[in-house]
């Protein structure tokens, strides 16, 4: 067999050690791998040509290594995958860094001892796997492949594995953790992100994504066990292993059938005129939305054909992202005008989000952002408890839960109608863990959202599902459109009694962690070290919350209520006119996002006014606290909430 030396086509690099490798990944041949002058970069390149098998990855590492690419390298190889917002997301390739085969392989080996530390009984209730239809053709990577070997790791130490036999919406492993009392769940997606990206998911027992110390301790797994066991590459285990299962038909009958609890009026929605259209932005969305409408009686809302079926390329739009508006709304918009439906609704490519477009005034479209769907969603889900519920006790053991940047629409709910409310930090693991304690307190979640289009309507799954929340929408505007309002009447109605809210939403992107990092430091040594901004757009900061620090100037210990989370930032500055704004990075994409919203008061609806006010609010928080490093940023445009 042919002696490949790396050492003599890398003319940068000087030859420093030796394996022996075969071109699968097996044991052969002598292979002479270049050093780079950092031992730390040295070690990972020969155990990555030692350790992975799949021979497009390989061979992305090989090319770098003729090329001398050290810095690529290094980018690829010094550092590992860690959870964020929504567990391990990052681009699909070769490196430790990136989503592959072998970095799965690893994850699953972590998950398998932190699980079996965890559950003694894990052999009898074993793991949940789906997996949506992302892929790259380049590296050889897929969910589904992805799925596999997340599978074959727990078959090959005897756990029950419930790998679903086709792609699924992300809601459905939470609730199959549940349903099945699975020890815990994985999803592979990356949602909404980029087609280059994939990621991986991880649920607890109790249907929730993991948060800390579960997060923490699964990442030290992984480093314990990052060497592939012998086993773990066996993905025919997953025809041949009697230990593996198909939920698939279970679950998804099941889910159906639980759709009715939060269905109201059936007999209403099978007399409706509205028609719907619906996106599932090339992802797994389609079939489970039409069977859900079905459920609830509707007849099947009409498929964007272009962008019905599953296709990883995401073809017809800039960005698989329906929380991005009109611009990627407009076949389903087009559509709609085409066919006389008044409301479209997007899925996301894993169907865990959901946006929604209404008709107005001859073919204008109003995009309602995540804070206007949720003040809609909320209403109604409160309108439907009460009309069940008439005894005011039982208005105390009701909840609804919101991120801490999204909207306080709830919040102003809560105060009038005397029901409980609570703020969770970014992420909907956050509130997927406070569902589960308020359940144990004898509580019901009635409702809980993230601004960035993620709802739970009910309790069916303790985790963001486009497909109910496209369903439960659908019949909303039904029943208002048989009392002859429109969605963004209701709105209107809502803001009315409740008090308007205000607010924007928007983000810079920077691909850069150490601009990142200077712009975090200074804003907490702004006027000198340890001090922070006095005023924005020329309005006093009356209260500060850093949420990475700890640090919170509204309560009397300075203590944050909500648990402080250095591995992300987060800095919250309300002002004296009442507006609260707030900065923080995004725990899944290179982005700075920021938060503004203006609350009013009931039966105080000056909108010019507030707007104006709030807009000179969001400008200043970009350019006095942002743009000191413009050059490294790439601001997008606000969008009004």
């Amino acid at each position: 067999m042919n002696r490949i030396d790396f050492g003599c086509l890398a003319r940068k690099l000087t030859t420093v050690k030796e394996a022996v490798i075969m071109g699968d990944g097996g044991v052969s041949a002598n292979i002479t791998l270049p050093a780079t002058g950092d031992p730390r970069l040295d070690k990972a390149i020969y155990q990555w040509i030692s350790w992975d098998k799949n021979p497009q990855t390989r061979a992305q590492m090989e090319a770098l290594l003729r090329e001398g690419c050290v810095e690529d390298l290094r980018t690829r190889l010094c550092s590992r995958l860690s959870f964020g917002t929504s567990g391990l997301r990052a681009a699909m390739g070769a490196g430790f860094a990136l989503i592959n085969d072998l970095t799965i392989i690893q994850s699953t080996q972590g998950m398998y001892k932190y699980c079996a530390i965890s559950f003694p009984d894990l052999h009898s209730r074993g793991l949940v796997v789906g997996y949506d239809t992302r892929g790259q053709v380049a590296s050889g990577c897929s969910s589904e492949r992805f799925a596999r070997l997340t599978a074959a790791v727990m078959l090959g130490k005897g756990i029950p594995v419930y790998l679903f036999s086709t792609y699924v919406p992300t809601p459905f492993v939470p609730y199959a953790v549940k349903k099945l009392r699975a020890a815990s769940g994985v999803m592979i997606t990356a949602s909404h992100n980029p087609k280059e990206d994939n990621g991986y998911k991880v649920y607890w027992e109790n249907g929730a994504q993991i948060a800390s110390p579960h997060d923490k301790e699964i990442l030290r797994c992984i480093e314990e066990s990052s060497e592939p066991w012998s086993e773990s590459w066996n993905d025919w285990l997953v025809e041949s292993s009697p230990l593996r299962h198909d939920p698939m038909e279970e679950i998804c009958s099941f889910y159906m059938e639980e759709l009715k609890s939060v269905c109201f009026h059936r007999e209403l929605n099978t007399k409706t005129r509205l028609k719907f259209v619906h996106s599932s932005f090339h992802g797994v969305g389609h079939k489970f939305v039409q069977q859900a409408f079905q459920v609830f009686g509707f007849l099947p809302p009409i498929p964007v054909p272009e962008q019905k079926d599953p296709d990883p390329e995401f073809p017809t739009v800039s960005c698989p992202n329906p929380e991005e508006g009109e611009p990627v709304l407009e076949l389903s918009l087009r559509l709609a005008e085409k066919e006389g439906a008044r409301i479209v609704i997007a899925t996301d490519p894993d169907a865990d989000r959901l946006a929604v477009a209404e008709q107005y005034n001859n073919f204008q479209w109003k995009v309602f952002t995540g804070n206007e769907l949720a003040a809609l969603l909320g209403w109604w889900m409160l309108f439907n408890w009460k009309e069940r519920h008439t005894n005011q006790a039982d208005t105390q053991r009701v909840c609804m839960l919101a991120t801490t940047v999204s909207s306080k629409i709830l919040k102003a709910f809560a105060r009038m109608e005397g029901f409980h409310f609570e703020e969770t930090l970014p992420g909907f693991k956050w509130i997927g863990k406070k569902v589960d304690e308020l359940r144990k307190a004898g509580k019901e979640v009635l409702f809980a959202f993230e601004e960035s289009i993620g709802f739970m309507c009910g309790s069916i799954v303790p985790d963001k599902d486009g497909v109910s929340a496209a369903v439960v929408l659908a019949e909303m505007a039904a029943y208002l459109d048989n009392q002859n309002l429109t969605l963004t009447q209701q709105l209107a109605n809502i803001y009315e009694i409740y008090g308007s809210h205000i607010s924007t939403t928007s983000y810079v992107i920077c691909h850069d962690p150490p601009t990142v990092k200077r712009i975090f430091t200074r804003l907490r040594n702004f006027d000198g070290e340890n001090t922070y901004p006095r005023f924005c757009g020329g309005y006093s900061i009356t209260h500060i919350r850093d949420v990475t620090t700890g640090y919170d100037s509204s309560q009397p210990d300075k203590k944050c209520v909500l648990p402080a989370t250095k591995s992300s930032q987060m800095l919250t500055f309300t002002l004296q006119n009442g507006i609260v704004a707030t900065l923080r990075t995004s725990g899944t994409e290179p982005k700075i996002k920021y938060y503004t919203e203006f609350c009013a008061m009931p039966g105080k609806s000056d909108m010019c006014s507030l707007d104006v006010e709030l807009h000179k609010v969001t400008n200043a928080l970009v350019e006095e606290f942002l743009e000191p490093d413009k050059n490294n940023l790439i601001r997008r445009s606000k969008r009004r909430q």
